[in-house]
């Protein structure tokens, strides 16, 4: 429902907190009881769902270039889907109950995980390329005459 293509270089070298993925990109805004609130990005319409879509959603990344410790990996918190729409200011409890796994990989690899996955990334000790195509995946309709965007 979704492909976003991340690139990492020494000149872009951001840092992301932890936080849940909440929203979906969709064809056009349509009211909907449990859809809400909406953003635009790049033009495009966001809405976060009702949690239970997100929680039957995964996401793949797949890494065109290698990433280890020290080119800013993935951060996730095993099991940290299972606490449903964690608020905001809730995060870090969460975090230090799961535990934090570092996401390694080598160029080729794919991760699949469930799509609210508490998440995050450090800035890179050694920056170099780390390109990772995300892309989320949905085995559902929207109710409602919602559409997935492109769909």
């Amino acid at each position: 429902m979704r492909a976003v293509l991340f690139d990492k270089t020494a000149g872009t070298n951001w840092s992301l907190a932890w936080h849940q993925d909440r929203t979906i990109c969709v064809e056009r805004r349509k009211e909907l009881q449990g859809f809400g609130p909406w953003t635009t990005k790049q033009g495009m319409q966001h809405v976060a769902p009702p949690f239970e879509l997100l929680s039957r959603m995964v996401t793949l990344r797949v890494h065109l270039d290698d990433v280890p410790a020290t080119n800013s990996p993935l951060l996730i918190a095993p099991g940290s889907h299972k606490h449903g729409r964690v608020p905001v200011g809730a995060i870090d409890a969460v975090v230090r109950q799961c535990g934090t796994y570092t996401c390694l990989a080598d160029a080729g690899d794919v991760w699949a995980y469930a799509t609210p996955i508490l998440h995050a990334s450090e800035a890179a000790a050694m920056p170099a390329r780390r390109r990772v195509l995300q892309v989320d995946f949905a085995a559902e309709d929207l109710p409602g005459g919602l559409e997935w965007l492109g769909v």
